[in-house]
């Protein structure tokens, strides 16, 4: 039984995420099993949070290490003004929460510093927010690890960042005081193990930091493996219907319009086809009798998520032009075997020819159909496709493979401390 400890969560809370797992690194001093202190802005118990990121990496960490303990996220005497935070529009808690963390930011980290003294741990783990480490004064040595699919600077100074706009445009003003706290904060970590090569490069530019500090680790699908039921070859006739898909809780930041368009494209050439949507709601323009709109399914709910999975299953494409600094979508599609048609932007996880294609931004909707035909005149090409988006997914795109991955870095970083 795993026994990882908190301080904000139930048992049976405890006991539905904790997973049997034990490391045995021999008898040598810098192969002691290894103690990790878990330390984000929101907890990992709380499956919500950075859309299910910050959970599957508690859980993967659980199944690799014996002693995983989450630190208390309180703000101190500043804790009511997070709850308010948190209470507000999601637009405004995802923007306003990590500026008054940084704000807060002494106050914070003496109580992490405090949590730490208390115990003695091997490994400070921190996913996601950066600021939580600003300020932070170990209280002996360990072994700092960092992860995100982007950081405050990377995303603004990107075309992801450009794409979306400022929604507090007085907070430019705070920008370099922002950079400057990146710096410091991933100058000083052990590890940065960034899920995508675009966040590798962004750390080198803008905080200038590389290998063996930075590195790259994917991160992994949303979905538990155990769950995904792949079947191989077994999908729709391509000849009768194309079958598209988009997932995502924003059509137009997914490329909805691009992927309607993709679709009326191929209805035009005399091509059968549909385009299922989940999780947002095309707007009129963007609708027809060939759109399925299945709006939020919930994957705990065994119906709907069952639904979920037959959509991936049943699907030839994935076609989601969106503007991702990662996307959780596109390994949940390569672990279905679902080659993804996206924009080569930011981090996205797709190799060309291997799970999918990437296309410049500046790419028409040509591109995307041509594609398409090409592989659903030839099916040995689709079904090959297929495969290796699943091979990839077993081999890079699952939390099992990160966590080993992650395991090793930091065992390896820990020779000779």
């Amino acid at each position: 039984m795993c026994l990882c400890r908190h301080v904000i969560s139930s048992v049976p809370a405890c006991q539905a995420l904790f997973q049997d797992g034990l490391v045995y690194l021999g008898d040598t001093k810098e192969n002691l099993p290894v103690k990790i202190a878990y330390l984000c802005d929101i907890s990992p118990l709380e499956t919500w949070g950075y859309s299910g990121g910050n959970s599957n990496m508690y859980r993967a960490l659980c199944d690799q290490f014996d002693d995983v303990h989450i630190l208390e996220n309180s703000w101190g005497w500043a804790e009511p003004l997070r709850h308010l935070v948190n209470a507000m529009p999601e637009a405004i808690t995802l923007r306003a929460r990590w500026r008054l963390h940084l704000l807060f930011g002494p106050i914070i980290a003496k109580n992490v510093a405090r949590q730490l003294a208390r115990d003695k741990y091997d490994v400070l783990f921190c996913p996601y927010s950066f600021h939580s480490l600003a300020g932070l004064k170990l209280p002996y040595e360990m072994t700092t690890v960092y992860t995100s699919d982007a950081t405050p600077t990377s995303y603004k100074r990107s075309s992801i960042g450009a794409a979306f706009g400022s929604y507090f445009s007085a907070s430019r003003i705070l920008d370099p005081l922002i950079l400057r706290t990146e710096m410091r904060v991933f100058g000083a970590v052990s590890l940065a193990l960034w899920p995508s090569k675009w966040m590798e490069n962004s750390a080198k530019e803008f905080f200038a930091i590389t290998a063996p500090q930075s590195q790259v680790v994917p991160w992994g699908a949303n979905l538990p493996d155990k769950d995904i039921a792949y079947s191989g070859d077994d999908r729709p006739d391509m000849q009768k219907t194309v079958r598209l898909l988009l997932v995502g809780r924003d059509w137009f930041a997914k490329g909805g319009a691009t992927s309607f368009a993709v679709l009326k494209a191929l209805m035009e050439k005399g091509i059968p086809a549909r385009l299922d949507v989940v999780g947002c709601m095309p707007p009129d323009e963007h609708r027809n009798e060939n759109v399925k709109v299945h709006g939020l399914l919930s994957k705990s709910d065994p119906v709907e998520f069952q639904k979920f999975m037959d959509l991936y299953q049943n699907a030839h494409f994935m076609v989601m032009p969106s503007f991702e600094s990662y996307g959780f979508a596109f390994c949940e599609a390569s672990a279905f075997g679902l080659p993804s048609l996206c924009m080569d932007i930011g981090g996205v996880p797709v190799v060309d020819g291997v799970n999918g294609f990437a296309f410049p931004p500046e790419a028409n909707v040509d591109a995307y159909v041509d594609c398409i035909l090409e592989h659903r005149n030839d099916a040995k090409k689709y079904n090959a496709l297929s495969k290796s988006a699943r091979a990839y997914y077993e081999k890079h795109l699952n939390w099992g493979a990160w966590a080993r991955s992650v395991k090793a870095k930091i065992i390896e970083s820990r020779v000779g401390l």
